[in-house]
């Protein structure tokens, strides 16, 4: 079987209509670009299409919480590179981190650790996943040391300015 991926990465142009008056990405906007690009990149390398899955088993995942970190700005018409890896995963939700670097990964832009609950859209509650989904997050995880997100962010941004 061939090895899938920890880190998944891809890039994107920060667009016209998510900026401010400042010609920033707008600071609602970094969730949706991060966890649009998360989607797409779990599709490509790990053939999970969440929302196939919502359509035919009625199960899919639903955010629960996030914590963000505005390092830098991302700006108009600027390609941003997104980072993302499973941290975490219990028996009904993953946890997630995403890393928006500019697109040389020379300037870390935003931080963002995101909990995601598996969910049964018909019973309309918390599930468990399938065997094959923990096999699945078990070849993927890629933990980080800290377990507390203002920790994380101090250890990232002192490895970044080293």
């Amino acid at each position: 079987m061939k090895e899938l991926p920890k880190v998944l990465k891809s890039t994107t142009k920060i667009r016209f209509q998510d900026c401010d008056p400042f010609n920033h990405l707008n600071n609602a906007n970094y969730i949706n670009y991060m966890i649009n690009a998360r989607e797409d990149q779990v599709l490509e390398h790990y053939n999970l299409d969440i929302f196939k899955m919502a359509r035919t088993s009625g199960k899919s995942w639903v955010a629960s919480r996030n914590q963000i970190a505005y390092l830098k700005p991302a700006f108009l018409m600027e390609t941003v590179l997104i980072e993302s890896q499973l941290i975490r995963y219990t028996d009904s939700e993953l946890h997630a981190e995403l890393r928006m670097w500019d697109a040389t990964r020379s300037q870390l832009k935003a931080v963002l650790w995101s909990t995601f609950v598996h969910f049964d859209l018909l019973k309309q509650k918390r599930a468990n996943h399938n065997e094959e989904l923990l096999e699945l997050f078990s070849s993927i995880t890629e933990t980080v040391p800290e377990t507390i997100f203002d920790q994380r962010i101090q250890k990232i941004t002192e490895i970044q300015t080293v």
